[in-house]
């Protein structure tokens, strides 16, 4: 076994910098690795091989729809609050992303904050009649839920 040594040269043929790109072989060898992707990133951790984002952030089979009866509900919720009222809207069908502008929506409507958590919108404060006429007027079927 010979150990063969390989300059400069020698490495710029390899990795398509030699030759000014007119060697077929490499720019083919290139261009396949650059359109197969990557499926780990140091960057990114795990990447998903379709949308090429990392695996948490995900929006090609992210976009399931929730399963449930159709009826938005609203109610007031105060536990694990400190006290502090908030608005809760379950069982709206939409996907995450649709939820999530939707949301949006509501609270700049309210002129409050709030948060989307597992697909059920938090408003801050109880504007339960607000989010009632607004729900209804959006085409959703609604009732009011708790006390």
């Amino acid at each position: 076994m010979s150990k063969k040594t390989v300059g400069l040269a020698g490495l710029a043929g390899l990795t398509g910098l030699g030759n000014g790109g007119t060697n077929s072989d490499t720019t083919t060898a290139s261009d396949q690795s650059a359109s197969a992707g990557s499926v780990y990133s140091t960057e990114l951790g795990r990447t998903c091989p379709e949308c090429g984002k990392a695996k948490g952030k995900c929006v090609c089979s992210n976009e399931s729809m929730p399963e449930g009866d159709g009826i938005v509900r609203i109610q007031r919720e105060t536990k694990g609050r400190k006290g502090k009222g908030v608005t809760l809207i379950t069982g709206v069908l939409l996907a995450p992303a649709e939820l999530k502008k939707l949301a949006k929506e509501l609270k700049q409507k309210c002129g409050v904050g709030g948060a989307v958590k597992d697909e059920v919108i938090e408003i801050q404060g109880d504007v339960r009649e607000q989010m009632f006429d607004e729900m209804k007027q959006r085409g959703f079927t609604v009732k009011k839920a708790g006390g």
